[in-house]
């Protein structure tokens, strides 16, 4: 009699903290034992633990983007693991987008999944709903545990304390641990205080800057407990700006829109301090739909005012024209207001820039949130919690729209097929509660490949990858083709089929060619995918050629 087939068991562990990790048994070990034993208690079913473990430390089960249990995906997906053996169901994912995809992965690779202390499994339809439901309590707790770190923050700074990140210029931390509190460093602090001198003086940032950088003065040096250093470098325009801005120089520590008096000592005087914020105001009105610039529009949907440049750093100034009584507004390079034509110049419609700038932002925010790249350091009690409130950002840019955006977007350059956007560093920091210099640098610089394209008299802005765009008239007009084709065929008169169609004869026979298009630019057609000059007009002006490789070429798919 044949035994029963051999069942691999594959044991993952996970353990959201560092702490206890270097203990001789830990958390990770203890999981791993139970695992063990609930598949040696299997045996009779012909289970049987492989000898690789899966064991990620420290991690939170947020994401999927750990190193274990993506080495444990992969050898699912190669055949080599039957059954994957937790703890606990939150151990693997407390995800429920992530806990379907891994079901759905798991069932591809004909592998089941096994809870030891909630007695379930994914093989049956009781157990994933079991698992869906004990899923949304551990999505749950992890939302009120964030909402638990936000208020402990909240908290903490409106009495004055230094939550952490990184350290702003002029200031070190308390040589005592324990005391959350900032200390001056006379070094740096007399730098910061050039700048403000600086600035107040001039009022312009790309002369501070420069100024900045002849005079040798630089960046805040981080020494990162892995031994790596930062910083120590010119200071950019955007750096001095958040500086400038940062209320920690009065002595101060803010939390979303609202200020506190912080427990350390300010660099700046409140003179000083006015000043150079009154300075900063007003250079933050010029230009944006004054009447000084030329043709240039007082409208407030024209949010992107003063934000966008193209490569050559002339400014895109917003103006409009009407045509059949409608007011069509756009964005141009200024010196086709000013001088007359220039080939490299732009004109873009407004509605769809301003629509295009919101789902480049909105795009690389979500992203963001997603793979963890949010915070400069990254920590497990405030990481989730940052990264929900950036996908809540996210929610209220799109019902917010340009009002939202024109706060976020700081400046940007539309270059020859691409797009870069620097966002308000000081705005995002206020809007997620987080200090501005604990976010990612990368996080302010937004940069996605940009096409404009034309289709018919359709002006088209292709951002990132290109997504399938059918054209609904001309699919209709390709399925009523192969009817036409199929009546003739069948012996009606092609003027019969016009008469019936109440077209002339022409119309029917320029559009049934349609039908013998070939399969590749038929399949196109339908799923959108075509090139986007590829219009009905064009398509129904020519002749199309018999062979079929002669088309793909005459239409551009070649």
């Amino acid at each position: 009699m044949t035994g029963r087939p051999k069942i691999r068991c594959a044991i993952y562990t996970r353990k959201s903290s560092e702490d206890g990790l270097e203990q001789e048994f830990n958390s990770l070990d203890a999981q791993h034992e139970a695992c063990a034993a609930y598949v040696a208690s299997q045996r009779h079913e012909g289970w049987k633990l492989l000898p690789e473990r899966y064991d990620d430390g420290g991690l939170s089960g947020g994401t999927l983007e750990r190193l274990a249990v993506q080495r444990l995906l992969d050898e699912v997906d190669a055949g080599r693991i039957d059954m994957v053996v937790v703890y606990k169901i939150d151990r693997l994912t407390r995800s429920l987008a992530d806990f379907s995809k891994l079901v759905d992965r798991l069932e591809k690779a004909n592998c089941s999944f096994v809870s030891v202390t909630q007695a379930f499994n994914t093989s049956s339809s009781m157990g994933r709903l079991t698992l869906n439901v004990l899923l949304s309590f551990a999505q749950f707790e992890r939302e009120v545990t964030a909402e638990r770190i936000r208020d402990k923050i909240a908290a903490s700074k409106k009495k004055g304390f230094w939550m952490g990140g990184n350290l702003p210029l002029g200031y070190d931390r308390h040589p005592d641990r324990n005391t959350r509190t900032l200390v001056i460093n006379q070094d740096e602090a007399a730098t910061v205080q050039r700048l403000f001198t600086l600035y107040a003086e001039h009022g312009c940032l790309r002369r501070v800057a420069d100024i900045a950088t002849a005079e040798g003065l630089r960046s805040k040096r981080l020494e990162r407990a892995n031994g790596t250093v930062s910083g120590n470098q010119p200071l950019s325009r955007g750096q001095i700006y958040y500086l400038l801005r940062n209320p920690v120089y009065l002595g101060q520590i803010r939390h979303k829109d609202k200020i506190w008096p912080g427990q350390h000592a300010a660099i700046i005087e409140d003179d000083l301090w006015n000043r150079v914020q009154s300075r900063m105001r007003a250079a933050s009105t010029r230009g944006r739909g004054s009447s000084r610039e030329p043709g240039a529009v007082n409208d407030p949907g024209a949010w992107l005012t003063g934000k966008l440049r193209d490569e050559t750093g002339d400014r895109l100034t917003p103006t409009h024209t009407t045509r059949v009584g409608r007011r069509l507004r756009y964005y141009v390079s200024n010196r086709l207001i000013s001088g007359g034509k220039d080939p490299t110049g732009w004109r873009l419609p407004a509605p769809l820039l301003e629509k295009t700038a919101l789902n480049v932002m909105t795009r690389h925010l979500t992203d963001a949130a997603r793979t963890h790249r949010v915070l400069l350091e990254p920590d497990a009690s405030t990481t989730e919690a940052t990264n929900l409130l950036v996908l809540d950002l996210v929610a209220l840019l799109a019902i917010k729209g340009g009002s939202l955006g024109a706060a976020l977007l700081f400046s940007g350059v539309l270059s020859r097929g691409r797009i870069e956007l620097d966002l308000d560093g000081a705005t995002l920091a206020r809007l997620l509660g987080v200090p501005a210099d604990l976010l990612l640098p990368d996080l302010l610089q937004v940069r996605a490949p940009f096409d404009l394209r034309h289709r018919g008299v359709e002006t088209k802005i292709t951002v990132g990858d290109v997504h399938p765009d059918p054209d609904p008239h001309l699919n209709a007009m390709l399925i009523r083709a192969h009817g036409w084709a199929r009546q003739l065929k069948s012996g009606t008169q092609l003027s019969d089929i016009a008469r019936r169609e109440k077209v002339p004869g022409s119309f029917i026979r320029n559009r049934t060619q349609l039908a013998f298009l070939s399969p590749k630019i038929q399949a196109a057609i339908l799923e959108g995918s075509q090139p986007p000059e590829l219009t009905l007009k064009r398509l129904v002006s020519v002749t199309h050629p018999l062979d079929w490789a002669e088309q793909e070429r005459l239409f551009g798919f070649s």
